[in-house]
C-alpha cells in the first residue's frame, strides 16, 4: 500500500484531513516557510509542486469546466468569462475555460506591464506574495453581464474569492458568479460566508469542486510548524535537494529548441486568451511538440516538461501533446515562488527542492525561486519552458535554474515562448524606461545588503565632484551653479562627535523604532497593503530600509524598496519614475523621506509628479511623502511630529550606505540617464550604516504594541497638514533680514545638514532644548557659529545659512563669516 504524502505532517503536527474519500488521492501535506500559515495543501493533480502526467492535470481542469457548462446551461456558458488566479491556478483556469467551450480566459498576474491599464486588483491575504493585478488587453473582457467563473486550486477560507468579487462587482456588477476549485476545504465557520456575501451584493454565487473536506488544526500548530521548519532547515534537511543513493548526477548538456511559436499568439491569459487564440494554439501544437521530440535524446524515456511560475498553460499543452505523440513517460510541473520545506520522506509531499534566483526581473525585486520534486526523480531529460522576459542572464547563470536542473538530469532542453506585448504597451516599450539599467545594489554600490535597497542612480564614483564648502556656497548663492552640480567634501567626524552619535543612538533607538512602526502601519493600512517603498536619496534611504524591516518583522512582507533622486528646483528623476512605472503599479508607490523641514521637498515632489503625468501620460503616483518625523506639519503620513534628533542626520555617507548626496549635472547626466551619486568605498572603516539600522531594528519587538496602538489612533485622527513650519520659516527669514526661505533650514536634521555641508551663519535653538542638540552645539563650536536661544520657536532648532555669502564678504548684519 502506498504511503499517503501527508503522513509526515499529520503525525508531527496533529493535522487531520477529513471529508471526501478522494481527498488523500488529490492532496498531500507539507510545511510552509510562511509566518501566516503552517501547512501547505499540496495538490497531486495541479501540476505545480508535484510532477504529474499532463493528461491528468489537463483532464481535471477540463472536467471542472464541463461541469460549469452543465450548471450554467449553453446560453449562459456562451457568455461566461473565466478568471484564474496567479500563480498557481493560471493553467487550471485555462483548462476550465477549455472545458466550458467558447469562454475567453484571463488570469491575474504579479507582473505589471507598462502601458496596460489595470482593470482591477485584489489581495490574497495568506499568501507569500499577495498582490494580484488584472491587465486585460481589452477592458471589455470583464465588463460584460455574463457569468464570471473564478478558478483557484483550493477554496480554503474564501477570503481571496470574496476580495476579488468585492473589487470587481463594484466596478463591473453582474448577476452571477461561479467559483471553481479542485478542493473545497472551508471550515464550518467559513462555509456560510459565501452565501451571506452573495445576498449582500445581490448576486448568485455557485461553487463547483472535485472534492471537499476540512483541515483540522490543533492549537499552536503555527508555532509548532515554524519550529519544525527551523529544525529541519537548520539541520540541512530542507536546504536544497534531497539526497539520492548516488548523489547528484554529472552536469547535463543544454539544448535550445526553437518552437516556432505562432506570431502574435499570446503566451497565456495575462492579457486575455480568447477562443480564437485557443484554436490557433490547437493547430500549432503538433508541430511545436514534434520540434521538442526531435531534440530529445533517443534514450529519454522519462521526461519532465517544467513550466515557469504564471506560465503554466502553454507548457501543459505542449507536455500533453508530447505525452500523446511519443512513447516517453511525460510528466509536467512548474517552478514557483512559494517557499516550502523539503523533506525526503515517502510520507511527505515535497521530497526535494531546487533553489535558484528569480530570472524575470520581478516587480518585487530579487529573491529565491523553487522547483520541487525534480531532483532525485530520475528524469532522463527536462524541458524548461519560459517566456522571453524570463530568458535572461540570471536563467543561464552558474546558480540559475538551467544549471540547477543540469545537476540532476543528463539533458536539459530550453524552449522560449515569446512574451505577448499588448498594443497599448508597445508604444510605452519604445521609451527609454525599458532600456534603463537595473538598480544598483550592494555590495557593488553601497554598504547595504542587496535586498535592502535598489538605487535608481548611476555610479559616478570615479568622477571628482567635491569642492570646498565656501567655494560651493559662493557659486550657489551667486547663481553660478546649482547645489546639485557638486558635492561637499565629506565631513570626517572627530572622536568626540562620533561618541555623541553613539550616545544619541543608544538614547533614541526605541523612540525611532516606535516612529518607524507608526509610519509603516499607517502606510500599510491607508496607502497599499503591499507598497513599493521609494526613498528620496539619501536621507530617506535608511528610513525606507527600517520601514521595510518593520513590514517583515510585523507582517512577514518582503517589500520592494528603491532609492531615487529628487533635487530642489529640478524635480524628481523622471527616468527613475519611468522604470518604476514599467515594473510596478504606480498606485502602490510610497515615497519615503527622513523628515520634513519647511516642506520644500514635499512641494517639489507634488509639482514634479504633476509634470511627469502631463508629459509622460503615466498616472497613479501619489506625491504624499511618508516621513519618520514631520515637525513642519507638511504631510499626513508620519511617525511623529516631534522635532527630535534622528541619529542618521548626524552624519553623511557613513550612516547612509557610504553613498553621497545625489548629483545632477548636464555633462554627466543625459536625458535618458538616472541622476548620479558616488560610493565612498574608502570610508568603509568608518561606516556605521548597518549598525544604525540594526540598533533601531533590535527595538522593534519591545515597541510593537505601543506603535500599533498609536498608528490606530492616528488613522482615526485629523492629520491635515497645517504648514505651520513654512509660516515660521517665512517669519524668521524676514526677522533676520535674510529674505530667502531657502537659506532657512528648520529642524534638527536640516540644521545638522547646514553645519555639515553649507556655510552656516547662526543657529537658533529653542530655549531649554536638551540633549537632542548636543551634536549641533559641538558642530557649531567647531565651526565658530553662534547658537542663539529663542523663546517659542516651533522647532527644536533652526539653521541659518550665511546670507549673500562670498568669501570674505559680510552677511546681513555686517558681520564677516566665522571659520
Amino acid at each position: 500500500m502506498n504511503t499517503w504524502s501527508g503522513t509526515w505532517v499529520a503525525e508531527r503536527l496533529g493535522v487531520e484531513l477529513a471529508g471526501d474519500e478522494r481527498l488523500r488521492g488529490l492532496l498531500g501535506l507539507a510545511l510552509r516557510r510562511n509566518p501566516k500559515r503552517a501547512h501547505l495543501l499540496v495538490s497531486n493533480v495541479l501540476g505545480k509542486h508535484v510532477p504529474q502526467a499532463p493528461s491528468v492535470v489537463y483532464g481535471h481542469g477540463v472536467a471542472l469546466g464541463r461541469r460549469v457548462r452543465g450548471l450554467l446551461g449553453e446560453e449562459a456558458a456562451g457568455r461566461a468569462v473565466v478568471l484564474g488566479y496567479a500563480e498557481t491556478a493560471t493553467g487550471l483556469g485555462h483548462s476550465v475555460a477549455d472545458g466550458l467551450g467558447a469562454a475567453p480566459c484571463l488570469h491575474s498576474t504579479r507582473r505589471p506591464v507598462a502601458g496596460v491599464a489595470t482593470a482591477g486588483g485584489f489581495e490574497e491575504s495568506h499568501s507569500h506574495a499577495t498582490s494580484h493585478l488584472l491587465l486585460p488587453e481589452d477592458p471589455a473582457l470583464l465588463a460584460g453581464d455574463g457569468p464570471l467563473v473564478l478558478v483557484d486550486d483550493e477554496f480554503s477560507t474564501g477570503n481571496t474569492v470574496l476580495n476579488t468579487v468585492r473589487a470587481l462587482h463594484a466596478r463591473y456588477p453582474r448577476e452571477r458568479y461561479v467559483v471553481v476549485a479542485l478542493v473545497d476545504m472551508r471550515s464550518a465557520a467559513d462555509a456560510g460566508r459565501l452565501e451571506e456575501f452573495a445576498r449582500e451584493i445581490g448576486a448568485r454565487i455557485d461553487l463547483v469542486t472535485t472534492a471537499s473536506g476540512t483541515v483540522r488544526l490543533p492549537d499552536g500548530v503555527l508555532e509548532r510548524g515554524q519550529a519544525l521548519v527551523a529544525q529541519y532547515e537548520g539541520a540541512g534537511g530542507g536546504g536544497g535537494t534531497a539526497a539520492t543513493p548516488t548523489g547528484p548526477q554529472p552536469r547535463g548538456d543544454l539544448t535550445r529548441v526553437d518552437l516556432n511559436w505562432p506570431a502574435g499568439l499570446p503566451d497565456g491569459g495575462r492579457h486575455g486568451f480568447t477562443p480564437a487564440h485557443r484554436a490557433r494554439l490547437d493547430a500549432a501544437l503538433p508541430a511545436m511538440a514534434a520540434r521538442i521530440a526531435t531534440a530529445l535524446p533517443e534514450d529519454a524515456h522519462r521526461v519532465l516538461v517544467l513550466g515557469f511560475e504564471e506560465l503554466m498553460y502553454a507548457p501543459l499543452r505542449l507536455a500533453a501533446e508530447l505525452e500523446r505523440t511519443t512513447g516517453a513517460e511525460v510528466r509536467y510541473s512548474t517552478t514557483t515562488r512559494s517557499p516550502v520545506l523539503a523533506v525526503d520522506d515517502p510520507g511527505y509531499a515535497i521530497r526535494s527542492r531546487l533553489v535558484f534566483p528569480a530570472h524575470d526581473d520581478p516587480a518585487d525585486g530579487p529573491g529565491e525561486r523553487y522547483a520541487y520534486n525534480v531532483a532525485g526523480a530520475g528524469f532522463d531529460a527536462v524541458v524548461a519552458v519560459v517566456d522571453s522576459v524570463a530568458d535572461t542572464p540570471a536563467l543561464h547563470a552558474p546558480d540559475g535554474l538551467l544549471a540547477r536542473l543540469a545537476e540532476h538530469t543528463p539533458h536539459v532542453l530550453l524552449a522560449v515562448v515569446p512574451s505577448y506585448v499588448p498594443a497599448a504597451a508597445q508604444d510605452v516599450s519604445e521609451r527609454p524606461a525599458t532600456m534603463l539599467p537595473e538598480p544598483l545594489r550592494g555590495p557593488a554600490f553601497s554598504s547595504y545588503a542587496p535586498e535592502e535597497v535598489g538605487w535608481l542612480l548611476q555610479d559616478l564614483s570615479d568622477v571628482t565632484l567635491e569642492a570646498p564648502t565656501e567655494e560651493r556656497e559662493e557659486a550657489i548663492q551667486s547663481g553660478g551653479a546649482h547645489y546639485a552640480e557638486s558635492l561637499p567634501v565629506e565631513y570626517q567626524p572627530s572622536e568626540q562627535y562620533q561618541q555623541l552619535f553613539h550616545n544619541a543612538l543608544d538614547a533614541s533607538a526605541a523612540r525611532l523604532a516606535h516612529a518607524v512602526g507608526v509610519v509603516t502601519e499607517i502606510v500599510l493600512a491607508e496607502r497599499s497593503p503591499r507598497p513599493v517603498l521609494v526613498s528620496l536619496a539619501r536621507a530617506g534611504t535608511p528610513i525606507g530600509i527600517l520601514m521595510r524591516r518593520w513590514a517583515q518583522h510585523r507582517h512577514g512582507l518582503d517589500l520592494p524598496h528603491y532609492a531615487v533622486s529628487i533635487v530642489r528646483g529640478r524635480g524628481i528623476d523622471a527616468n527613475a519614475l519611468r522604470r518604476l512605472a514599467a515594473h510596478h503599479d504606480p498606485r502602490d508607490v510610497v515615497f519615503v523621506d527622513g523628515w520634513t523641514g519647511k516642506g520644500a521637498i514635499t512641494r517639489e515632489l507634488a509639482q514634479a509628479v504633476e509634470e511627469f503625468e502631463k508629459t509622460e501620460g503615466i498616472s497613479g503616483f501619489d506625491p504624499e511623502i511618508a516621513v519618520l518625523a514631520d515637525p513642519g506639519s507638511c504631510v499626513r503620513t508620519y511617525g511623529t511630529r516631534e522635532d527630535y534628533l534622528i541619529p542618521s542626520a548626524c552624519l553623511n555617507s557613513t550612516v547612509s550606505g557610504l553613498i553621497s548626496r545625489t548629483v545632477l549635472r548636464a555633462d554627466l547626466v543625459g536625458p535618458d540617464d538616472y541622476h548620479g551619486a558616488k560610493y565612498y568605498r574608502e570610508l568603509a572603516d568608518a561606516d556605521l550604516s548597518v549598525a544604525f539600522l540594526d540598533a533601531v531594528s533590535a527595538r522593534f519587538e519591545e515597541v510593537t504594541e505601543a506603535a500599533c496602538a498609536e498608528a490606530k489612533d492616528l488613522l482615526a485622527a485629523d492629520r491635515t497638514p497645517t504648514w505651520e513650519g513654512w509660516a515660521a520659516v517665512e517669519r524668521i527669514s524676514e526677522e533676520y533680514g535674510i529674505h530667502d526661505v531657502n537659506l532657512v533650514k528648520p529642524g534638527v536634521g536640516e540644521t545638522t545638514r547646514v553645519l555639515l555641508r553649507r556655510v552656516p551663519w547662526k543657529v537658533l535653538a529653542r530655549a531649554g532644548a536638551g540633549s537632542d542638540l548636543d551634536h549641533v552645539r559641538l558642530l557649531a563650536e567647531q565651526r565658530g557659529v553662534p547658537v542663539e536661544e529663542v523663546p517659542d520657536l516651533p522647532y527644536t532648532c533652526v539653521g541659518l545659512i550665511h546670507p549673500r555669502f562670498t568669501r570674505g564678504a559680510t552677511g546681513a548684519d555686517g558681520t564677516a563669516v566665522s571659520r
